[in-house]
């Protein structure tokens, strides 16, 4: 059968639709380094934390009751580190269930069985991913445990973690106009993080350390990071795989000096940037004018030697804070981070 020429209405529709791949983020192949759309290639495996529940808990929040009852920890600085391992629930995964869960959340905090603090908790945290890659979430201002909690859950989940996933959560007051005591209360637990990273990084699981921080989480992250390789040295470092800064709310003055400290470290780091953050301008504000290391141009965050994910032209909200939780595509970049230092996604 002779093949018939196209048609005009044929060329027009397929021209129009090239021109619209072109023009839209969510369409073209990609629009910035780490930033990659339209790579779906079908249904993925289920997360670790959706087939077990659990999530890892190391906090400088004070406990709410012994055994705790809900809200689990308020935003009162507790004595030291605790550990916890959290029950979590699931989200329903019928067509039912994600109807509703857009109206009412998807991921909660169910129990919280039993809270270890002291000299003890950073070696029952790493005895309790013993064997496996960990992928700990480090939330940022006004965060109550619960939201953080959920957060840390929907983030494992939406990379389909296949290690540990776990939430260092520190006393932020979770609230608009106490933005100094939750800077004051992060650097606070830095002592504490480092406890932390150090008890995983001397276990001899062998499984690899990977750290999402958010917002003014990662200034207790950086902080944290510059203690751990001034103190612990380069074996402790070789441990920490993927490091990913998004949304960082930080002084990008300090931000420098931070990144200069790390050396060669530096090369684990992405940063999730946009130029459209409503929060860093606001933080910018505050903090007397100085831009945000999360709201600087690529270009300059670059010069530094991270990998730097732009997502200024993803979100349609009026903050756009946190679209590694909310946006699929931004939230690929966490997902091939991890995958690029071998961390078990």
């Amino acid at each position: 059968m002779r093949r018939q020429p196209p048609t005009r209405r044929f060329l027009v529709r397929s021209g129009a639709i090239l021109g619209l791949a072109a023009l839209v983020p969510g369409l073209g192949a990609c629009v910035a380094d780490g930033l990659i759309t339209g790579t779906a290639d079908g249904p993925e495996r289920q997360s670790a934390l959706d087939v077990s529940p659990v999530l890892l808990v190391a906090t400088t929040r004070r406990p709410v009751g012994s055994p705790p009852k809900a809200p689990w920890f308020n935003s009162e600085r507790g004595r030291g580190l605790s550990f916890a391992e959290v029950r979590v629930s699931a989200p329903d995964r019928s067509l039912i269930g994600k109807v509703s869960s857009a109206v009412g959340g998807d991921w909660a905090v169910t129990a919280v069985p039993q809270v270890e603090t002291g000299k003890g908790a950073a070696g029952a945290f790493a005895q309790a991913a013993f064997g496996r890659d960990v992928l700990i979430y480090v939330h940022g201002y006004r965060e109550s445990f619960e939201s953080a909690a959920v957060s840390a859950a929907k983030l494992s989940d939406g990379i389909r973690f296949n290690g540990a996933s776990a939430l260092f959560t520190w006393p932020s007051a979770a609230a608009t106009f106490d933005y100094g005591y939750d800077r004051e209360s992060a650097l606070w637990s830095r002592d504490a993080f480092e406890d932390l990273l150090k008890a995983l990084a001397n276990s001899p699981s062998g499984g690899r350390i990977n750290i999402v921080a958010h917002s003014m989480g990662t200034l207790l992250t950086l902080e944290t990071l510059r203690m751990l390789r001034a103190e612990a040295g380069e074996a402790a470092m070789a441990r920490i795989g993927a490091v990913v800064l998004a949304a960082p709310d930080i002084d990008i003055d300090l931000f420098t000096n931070s990144i200069e400290r790390l050396g060669p470290d530096v090369s684990k780091i992405t940063v999730i940037s946009s130029t459209k953050d409503r929060a860093l301008e606001l933080s910018s504000t505050i903090a007397g004018g100085v831009v945000r290391a999360g709201a600087a141009d690529r270009e300059r965050l670059e010069a530094l030697g991270v990998r730097v994910a732009d997502a200024s032209d993803y979100g349609g909200g009026l903050i756009n804070h946190d679209l590694f939780l909310t946006n699929p595509d931004v939230q690929g970049v966490v997902k091939r981070a991890v995958a690029r230092a071998g961390g078990g996604a």
